[in-house]
């Protein structure tokens, strides 16, 4: 793979980059926690029967997600959007901020984010990086009053600002997909509207995503082994 001056590379992770920081992507081991499906603390169905188990979830994950430490391939990747400036977009499921502490800048959280909440009555956000384990703590908006929730996309949400992904998924020469299962959709079908638009695509990690046969360039391997070999392929802009 190999990206010119005048490429732009739309990038798009997935669970596999985090795993390799040893954070736990639930679908790859069973899908459980503490004997609770995901789809049960991961639904607006799940937090309308129950806030607190909802909250001691997102409260386990913020505590994993913290201890995590950014691994070679976000430190890669942000090498590589040093070089390439505004040609470069990197969208991720993920909701931990290893991106940004790897010293990414150009991140868009298409599933919501960890470190941040939001109101259900006037729905402003804030940065909040507090563990809710028990009734007493769950947290009310200072402003209203209402109920507050993680700003997470759950099953059956529709992801954040679509509309934008799409217009730089369209801006794009190149279309690099890392660590996905390639069954969560819409972000599974990235690849299938870059095919139709004549966007190279490629896909690095130790599997073979469910989608595969829609990528040009198939790499299997690990991302922290396989990003790194990237960047001194990558010519800088004029």
């Amino acid at each position: 793979m190999h990206l010119a001056a005048h490429d732009r590379l739309f990038v798009l992770t997935g669970a596999g980059i985090s795993a390799e920081s040893g954070l736990a992507t639930f679908r790859g081991s069973g899908g459980l926690w503490n004997g609770h499906r995901v789809e049960e603390v991961a639904t607006p169905e799940a937090w309308e029967a129950n806030p607190l188990l909802v909250w001691r979830f997102y409260s386990m994950r913020r505590h994993d997600a913290l201890a995590a430490a950014p691994n070679a391939a976000h430190r890669a990747l942000a090498a590589i959007e040093q070089k390439m400036g505004d040609r470069f977009y990197l969208c991720t499921q993920n909701v931990d901020d290893l991106h940004e502490r790897a010293g990414s800048q150009r991140v868009h959280h298409m599933h919501g984010t960890l470190f941040q909440s939001r109101c259900e009555g006037c729905d402003a956000t804030f940065a909040d990086c507090a563990l809710y384990e028990d009734a007493a703590s769950l947290p009310k908006c200072k402003d209203c009053g209402a109920q507050v929730r993680p700003h997470i996309v759950w099953f059956g949400e529709v992801p954040l600002d679509m509309e934008g992904i799409y217009k730089e998924l369209e801006r794009a020469t190149v279309l690099l997909v890392v660590g996905t299962s390639g069954s969560v959709y819409p972000a599974a079908g990235f690849v299938d509207i870059a095919g139709q638009l004549g966007i190279r695509t490629v896909y690095i990690g130790p599997e073979r995503p469910a989608n595969v046969r829609a990528f040009d360039e198939v790499i299997l391997a690990a991302a922290t082994e396989a990003l790194p070999k990237l960047l001194p392929t990558v010519e800088q802009g004029s």
